[in-house]
């Protein structure tokens, strides 16, 4: 028995790769099915299974591609209906892998068909939990994220307490729990970095399963202080439920080189968005002038779809060489599967037609310091979550957090100068060139951030 954790940091991610006697089941995979055929042709194993634990929404699932590709049976629990051919497995069932077996356990709650799957080795012991997004490592899944359902939250709350004491809580203190994701995922509020436990640590240590805990003070505890979930998480879950486009598809369509008249005449006939991912250093000393910066070295697709609403945005692409190819795939795992090329030679090549660029003003640390302390009218505005700024924050400085960015639009002026802070100055640059595309240009961005602002002699308040 082999069980192998394959985890994706960009999006928090871990999808499960488990084999006895050369068979082998997928858990959770990504868009990308490649990885999965490739390792297991190399070792001459069988794809036999495809084991969902719920319709995710923070990312596209590489379920139904691979079921095509390889054969294998795509198995959600009980309450799943979908789109494509699947096998709905009872609470309870077991299936056969090589010489060990996955027992479903349907534990509802973050979704109604949620569902963990328990191994058991050799021996019929009970050695490991497939946790999906119903336990995490520190925390437990939100409730708010069920589609189209006539449930509230504080009802699947109520489910996910007794899914959790019901069905995993008495399982042995050694089973080894591997959730789905971990710190930095959308899908919980409090998630560890680690990425896996033991079920009888996390008794110990995550406040969702403290023994003395009622369900009244869970459904309160699990329910407070959630902030929206950005807004393609529904878009994810109904591509994950009915289908999507073959990600072969997506990848011959999206990496496609165009010279510089050939971008210029896509933007124009298509409306295409134009997304650079260099990094912010680079981007802000020169860019297509409207072009907007998600550096692929941060939280590239999460950010592209919390801030985009339409999945399917006609994009192209400014990358550094040879990463082309990464930002298509990475744009396919949230969903947004209409790139349609990328510049070839990137912005140098712009930069050699002798095209029009722009830039984005900055301003260091020290110097923005100043400027508030001789008493200048200094509109600053952080771009960092509520939870952060809360926490503290540039005297007088506005929070508009770069998640909620589309509903604070209203609330500034074009004609206005803005400093724009986060923690160390992508999520800044991130507004600074939406505001520029949008016609603000008196944006100045604070280099490196908060955490170059608390060095200096800037006021800070709580």
């Amino acid at each position: 028995m082999n069980i192998e954790q394959i985890y994706t940091g960009c999006l928090a991610q871990g999808a499960y790769y488990i084999e006895s006697e050369g068979e082998v089941a997928i858990i959770d995979p990504l868009r990308e099915t490649d990885p999965y055929i490739k390792r297991a042709a190399e070792h001459h194993h069988t794809i036999k299974y495809i084991f969902e634990t719920h319709f995710h929404a923070d990312f596209v699932s590489g379920h139904v591609d691979l079921a095509d590709k390889t054969g294998a049976k795509i198995i959600f629990g009980p309450g799943a209906s979908t789109g494509y051919r699947m096998y709905e497995a009872k609470d309870q069932e077991e299936f056969v892998l090589g010489k060990i077996k996955i027992k479903v356990l349907h534990t509802p709650g973050h979704t109604p068909e949620s569902s963990s799957f328990l191994l058991k080795d050799e021996t019929g012991k009970e050695h490991a939990l497939f946790s999906g997004d119903t336990l995490f490592i520190g925390d437990v899944g939100r409730p708010d994220l069920a589609i189209k359902s006539d449930l509230t939250r504080e009802d699947l709350a109520g489910f996910l307490f007794d899914s959790l004491r019901g069905k995993i809580m008495p399982l042995p203190d050694d089973v080894i729990v591997y959730p789905a994701h971990g710190a930095g995922s959308a899908c919980g509020k409090n998630m560890s970095t680690e990425t896996f436990d033991t079920l009888g640590n996390q008794k110990k240590t995550n406040y969702a399963l403290r023994a003395d805990m009622t369900r009244e003070e869970f459904i309160k505890e699990v329910t407070e202080g959630l902030l929206p979930p950005p807004q393609y998480f529904a878009k994810n879950a109904a591509l994950n439920k009915f289908g999507y486009d073959s990600i072969d598809t997506v990848m011959e369509r999206g990496v496609v080189p165009l010279d510089v008249q050939e971008f210029e005449d896509m933007v124009n006939r298509t409306g295409a968005l134009v997304l650079d991912t260099r990094d912010q250093e680079t981007f802000k000393e020169g860019f297509v002038p409207n072009s907007i910066f998600i550096g692929l070295d941060g939280q590239f697709a999460s950010w592209v779809g919390t801030l985009f609403p339409d999945i399917k945005q006609p994009i192209v692409l400014i990358s550094d060489e040879g990463k082309e190819e990464e930002t298509v795939l990475r744009l396919a795992r949230v969903g947004y599967d209409n790139t349609l090329g990328y510049l070839k030679g990137g912005f140098a090549a712009w930069q050699n037609a002798g095209k029009e660029i722009d830039t984005i003003a900055n301003i260091s640390a020290e110097n923005l310091a100043s400027l508030i302390n001789d008493g200048n009218n200094t509109p600053v505005l952080d771009v960092r979550k509520p939870t952060e700024y809360q926490a503290e924050h540039v005297e007088n400085a506005v929070n508009i957090p770069l998640n909620y960015l589309n509903d604070y639009m209203d609330q500034l002026a074009k004609d206005h100068t803005y400093y724009l802070y986060c923690l160390t100055g992508y999520r800044s640059m991130i507004m600074a060139s939406i505001l520029k595309a949008r016609g603000f240009e008196q944006v100045t961005d604070v280099s490196r951030g908060f955490e170059a602002l608390k060095q200096t002699e800037v006021p800070l308040t709580e």
